[in-house]
């Protein structure tokens, strides 16, 4: 996979970009932000260095909000569909895997599960927080 492109879009195809390599973590979020930012009980991301992350159509319709300097989150002006979200601090960018039609999704673990309100039983790691390697606990909860 690490020589592949994928083409990705906003819900109305007003933004386009591709992804191209292998991302540096897959999986699902729980966080409160990013449930109530995808009005869904979980996220399912695609984390990508940014220079992996090329927008190939609409760049001057894409719009951003931060509630916070950890992570920015972009979106269509012309739909409202969600794109991606840098996170400076992490240094990655995640692209949301539902606007990634053809790439193989495999999510590696769950993070921020701590604030769960969809628990799944899929016997992929249940981690606290987040990873050490990206500022948090390493701690695993149980499934």
């Amino acid at each position: 996979m690490s020589d592949s492109s994928y083409q990705g879009h906003c819900f109305c195809g007003a933004v386009e970009f591709t992804v191209t390599g292998s991302p540096a973590l897959m999986g699902y979020c729980h966080c409160e932000s990013c449930r109530t930012w995808s009005a869904g009980p979980v996220n399912a991301f695609t984390l990508w260095q940014p220079d992996a992350v090329k927008v190939t159509k609409g760049a001057d319709n894409i719009a951003s909000f931060h509630k916070t300097e950890n992570s920015y989150r972009r979106w269509c002006k012309s739909c409202g569909g969600h794109v991606f979200t840098e996170h400076p601090g992490m240094g990655l960018t995640d692209v949301f895997a539902a606007v990634i039609p053809q790439f193989p999704f495999q999510p590696m673990l769950h993070v921020h599960y701590q604030e769960t309100r969809l628990p799944i039983k899929d016997g992929l790691p249940k981690m606290r927080d987040l990873p050490k390697e990206a500022g948090g606990s390493g701690e695993v909860m149980p499934e």
